[in-house]
């Protein structure tokens, strides 16, 4: 199953986290302003990423 996918053209993405090889998660870090980004987290290391783009927007996460 995929991680992430985009509701427009259907592109699909698996990630994992490099360091502990274990699916990344959808999370959001709240910036200093208030306003949030999206991020892809492994649920382990806590690492984070922007989530991936794809048509010019965040693609979706499966929940």
């Amino acid at each position: 199953m995929e991680t992430y996918s985009c509701t427009k053209c259907g592109m699909s993405v698996n990630a994992t986290c490099g360091k502990c090889n274990i699916p990344l998660q959808n999370g959001y870090i709240t910036l200093n302003d208030g306003s949030q980004v999206q991020v892809s987290k492994c649920p382990s290391c806590e690492g984070k990423i922007k989530s991936p783009l794809c048509c010019g927007e965040d693609m979706s996460c499966a929940l």
